[in-house]
């Protein structure tokens, strides 16, 4: 039976201890591009075109942008210099950041969609599920380790 007020998590080791450890830049990346997974998704499932699809769609493009250029600064990975392969893919975001939102602005919609719902996909959902493989630091706040 547990205390009132405690919660419960049987079998779960969640703990933000090792992000909190990795550093400032690597938690606001991680923290941001977690809030950024939410409030796309959030935004794919809205009402297009209203002033609340396009207030919270630059907050979300902020959000993006700066994960995108938070990376930057994470040189877990190694490969040419500092960089890796992952750095590629920041100046892809934002590069696409910069499309999608010219592409709204022009009345582009369809190239906006296609651009936004892409970089959702790649960029934050399939990229953040390598961030749970074993080794890494979300899979040890998740798991533990």
């Amino acid at each position: 039976m547990r205390a009132l007020g405690t919660t419960y998590r049987e079998g779960s080791d969640l703990s933000f201890t090792p992000l909190w450890n990795d550093g400032p830049i690597i938690a606001a990346h991680a923290l941001l591009a977690l809030f950024a997974v939410g409030l796309g998704g959030f935004q794919l499932a809205m009402e297009k075109g209203t002033l609340r699809h396009r207030s919270l769609g630059y907050v979300w493009v902020s959000a993006m942008g700066v994960v995108a250029l938070s990376s930057f600064w994470i040189h877990e990975l190694r490969v040419v210099g500092p960089f890796s392969p992952i750095h590629l893919l920041s100046v892809l975001v934002l590069f696409s950041l910069v499309s999608a939102v010219l592409a709204a602005r022009r009345g582009n919609i369809r190239l906006h969609r296609i651009t936004l719902v892409q970089l959702y996909i790649f960029g934050l959902i399939l990229t953040g599920a390598f961030t749970f493989m074993p080794g890494r630091t979300m899979h040890a706040v998740l798991f533990g380790g």
